[in-house]
């Protein structure tokens, strides 16, 4: 039986990476596939997430159709290579993958429905979000208004996820309870049990 990919999507400070963060040390048995970048190392950043390539790298990956999805960000390349997903998918596993709207939009035209999960982590209406935002770091209002019309089209996608979790401000725990229990079903059933539908 072939296994099944898990997308984590949702608009930027939504909290994506500290509910993928918390299942990497709950669920080892989960595939946790690299992502492609040609953005500069950062001093967190670390080689078993990222396979670091130059754009003639990326641009050669591109060409020679090694991506599942790609798309570029503030002047960056990112994607997910082949390699990273279809050896998992063929040995029976469960693989988890945050990622963005655009790529999911990608990936739901490649890979087959039954072998494909999309979980949508929604934080709350634009003013909410534009108060973490701010919380986390002065930004432009330029900057802030680009970060609204993604916004506006991310939340779009919500109603084509399998599940949402809801992940507002003061609900944390609550979210990584909810986030943990999704998980644990697909891999104790085999199959995706309706824990939290989408309304």
């Amino acid at each position: 039986m072939r296994g099944k990919l898990i997308l984590v999507v949702g608009p930027s400070g939504s909290g994506k990476g500290t509910l993928i963060n918390l299942v990497k040390k709950l669920l080892p048995e989960l595939a946790f596939p690299k992502s492609s970048t040609t953005r500069a190392k950062r001093g967190h950043d670390s080689d078993k997430n990222y396979n670091f390539l130059t754009r003639g790298e990326f641009q050669a990956a591109i060409d020679a159709e090694k991506f599942l999805e790609w798309a570029e960000y503030g002047g960056n390349y990112y994607g997910t290579p082949l390699s990273e997903i279809e050896p998992n998918l063929a040995d029976g596993r469960i693989i988890l993958k945050e990622l963005e709207v655009q790529g999911a939009r990608q990936i739901k035209e490649k890979i087959p429905k039954k072998e494909l999960v999309i979980i949508f982590v929604h934080a709350g209406t634009w003013k909410e979000m534009e108060a973490r935002i701010k919380k986390r770091a002065d930004m432009p209002d330029v900057e802030l208004a680009k970060r609204r019309e993604r916004y506006d089209d991310e939340i779009g996608f919500m109603s084509d996820a399998d599940y949402v979790i809801e992940n507002p401000d003061g609900k944390a725990e609550r979210a990584k309870k909810n986030f943990e229990k999704t998980l644990r079903a697909i891999l104790a059933n085999g199959y995706f049990f309706f824990l939290f539908p989408v309304p």
